[in-house]
C-alpha cells in the first residue's frame, strides 16, 4: 500500500499565465482569487492581480506553512511544519484548469491550487486535503478504477439579531419537515439566488429545497470525478458564505447550530466506473443488482467507520447531531437498501446509478478528506475482498451491529489505532490531524459553556 502522495498538477507555465491573464482581462476581470483548503475544509488564498498572474507561474505562491496546521482558533501547532522549522513557507501551486468566475465578486475570477512543500522540487505537501484526494484517486485509478462522487450539503443562514443567544438567529423561523420552497419560508429569495449563482459558477448544482427546520437548505451536486466533485464542494461552501454575508446573512455547515432543531449533514454519493464509464458497482446477477466489487467497497467502508468517524464528524459539535434521536444520523456501521436510517444507503437506481451513499458525515467535513477516506477504506475492502455484513433488512437488530465512536475523543482515538487506513492515507497526515483536533478539543474541555451558567450559577 503506497504512501507515496501522488504529483500534484505540475502548475501552469508563465506562458500559460500570461494568455489567461490577457483571456480574462478582454472580459474585464482584473483580479484572480487564488484558494486552497486547509484541514478544517476553510478556503485560504490570495488575491492577485491579473498584470502580476505570470509571476506566480510553476511553484505558485508561497504563503507561512503553519496556517495548514493551525486549528479554528488560530492557534498553530508546535511541530517542524511550523515553529519547529522557523516558520517555513509552503506554495499553492496554481491549477489553471480550475478556472470559474463567479457573477457575485466582480471583475474577480477563482482558481484553485494544490499545496506543495519549500524543498527544491516543490513535493506535494502531506498536509494538502486536495493532494490526499488526489492520491486516492491515483492509487483507485492504477487499477482500472475511476472514483465517481457527488455530494449533498445541508446547511443554515441566520440572520443578525441581538436578542438571540448568540446573536444570530435563523434566517427563517418556520420548521417545514423539508421539500418546501417558495417565499413562506424563504423570504428573500435566498435559495433560487443560490443555486443560480453556483451553476454560473460552474459548480453543477442540480435541486435545492428547504430541509426539516426554518432556515435550513439543501442543495445537491451532479455527480462526476472525485476529485472535480470535491473541488465543486469546496468551492460550493465557500460560494454560498460569501454571498449570504453580502446579503447581510451568516451560512454555516456546523452540524448542531440549535440544540433543538435539525442537524446538518454531508451525504455523499460514490461509485467506481471502468475506463469506458461503466459502472462497476452494477450487476443485474449480483445480489440486490450489487456487484462483488461494489459489495467489497461497501465492506471496506463499514470496517473502517469508527476511525473514518473522526475525518466524517471532526468537530466536538459533531457528536450532538450523532446523538440526536431522529436525526437520521446512524449511530452504527449499518447498512440498508434505500433506508436513510443507516450508515450507508444503497439508492433504488441500479445499472448506470448504481452507488452508495454515506449518510453519516457532519456538514462541516472537509470535502476533500471525506471523499478520501472512504475511497482508502472501499479500496481496502476491495484487496482484502471483505464481505458486508448483512443488511437492515436481513438483521434489523441494531444491538448486533458495534456503535460508532460517540464522542470526539474516540473518534479520534479509533483512526490512530486503524493502521491500515492510516498507511492509505499517509501517516503524517493522520498525526498532524490528530494532533490538531486533540488541541481542539481540549480548548472546548477548558471552556465554560452557556449551558453549565444557567444550570450551576443560580443555585450552587
Amino acid at each position: 500500500m503506497s504512501t507515496h502522495p501522488s504529483p500534484s498538477h505540475p502548475g501552469a507555465t508563465p506562458e500559460e499565465l500570461a494568455a489567461l491573464a490577457d483571456e480574462l482581462s478582454t472580459q474585464g476581470i482584473d483580479l484572480v482569487r487564488v484558494l486552497w483548503s486547509d484541514l478544517h475544509g476553510v478556503a485560504r488564498g490570495k488575491e492577485v492581480h491579473v498584470s502580476e498572474l505570470s509571476r506566480f507561474a510553476g511553484p505558485g505562491l508561497s504563503f507561512c506553512q503553519a496556517v495548514m496546521v493551525t486549528d479554528l482558533g488560530g492557534n498553530p501547532l508546535d511541530l517542524s511544519e511550523s515553529s519547529g522549522s522557523g516558520w517555513p513557507d509552503a506554495h499553492a501551486r496554481i491549477d489553471p484548469t480550475t478556472l470559474a468566475i463567479p457573477g457575485y465578486a466582480p471583475a474577480t475570477a477563482f482558481l484553485l491550487a494544490d499545496v506543495t512543500d519549500s524543498s527544491e522540487n516543490r513535493a506535494p505537501l502531506h498536509l494538502d486535503p486536495r493532494g490526499l484526494l488526489r492520491n486516492q484517486v491515483d492509487r483507485l485509478a492504477r487499477r482500472g478504477l475511476n472514483a465517481v462522487a457527488a455530494p449533498e450539503l445541508e446547511f443554515y443562514l441566520l440572520a443578525p439579531d441581538p436578542e438571540a443567544p448568540h446573536g444570530w438567529r435563523q434566517y427563517s423561523e418556520h420548521d417545514s419537515a423539508g421539500y418546501v420552497v417558495g417565499a413562506a419560508y424563504d423570504p428573500d429569495s435566498l435559495l433560487p439566488l443560490l443555486i443560480r449563482e453556483c451553476h454560473a459558477l460552474g459548480l453543477r448544482v442540480q435541486t435545492g429545497n428547504q430541509e426539516f427546520s426554518g432556515g435550513q437548505f439543501e442543495i445537491n451536486h451532479t455527480h462526476g470525478p472525485a476529485l472535480e466533485a470535491a473541488d465543486r464542494a469546496f468551492l460550493f461552501k465557500y460560494a454560498v458564505k460569501e454571498i449570504a454575508a453580502a446579503h447581510g446573512l451568516r451560512a454555516t455547515f456546523m452540524g448542531k447550530p440549535f440544540a433543538d432543531k435539525a442537524g446538518s449533514g454531508h451525504h455523499v454519493h460514490v461509485s467506481l466506473v471502468d475506463n469506458n464509464g461503466g459502472n462497476l458497482f452494477a450487476d443485474p446477477s449480483g445480489e440486490g443488482g450489487v456487484s462483488i466489487l461494489g459489495q467489497s467497497f461497501l465492506a471496506g467502508v463499514l470496517e473502517h467507520a469508527p476511525a473514518l468517524t473522526a475525518l466524517l464528524n471532526p468537530t466536538v459539535n459533531a457528536y450532538k447531531r450523532l446523538a440526536s434521536p431522529d436525526s437520521l444520523a446512524p449511530t452504527t456501521a449499518n447498512w440498508g437498501y434505500d433506508n436513510r436510517t443507516a450508515y450507508v444507503r444503497i439508492p433504488p437506481e441500479r445499472g448506470p446509478g448504481t452507488r452508495l451513499e454515506v449518510r453519516v458525515a457532519d456538514g462541516a467535513a472537509n470535502s476533500y478528506l471525506v471523499i478520501a477516506a472512504l475511497l482508502a477504506a472501499g479500496l481496502d475492502g476491495i484487496d482484502r475482498e471483505l464481505v458486508p455484513p448483512p443488511s437492515l433488512t436481513e438483521n434489523p437488530r441494531t444491538e448486533d451491529v458495534p456503535p460508532l465512536p460517540s464522542s470526539f475523543g474516540s473518534a479520534l482515538t479509533a483512526l490512530e489505532e486503524d493502521k491500515l487506513l492510516g498507511e492509505a492515507l499517509g501517516p503524517r497526515f493522520v498525526e498532524v490531524f490528530i494532533a490538531l483536533k486533540r488541541q481542539e478539543r481540549a480548548r472546548f474541555e477548558r471552556a465554560v459553556t452557556d449551558w453549565e451558567f444557567r444550570e450551576y450559577a443560580r443555585m450552587l
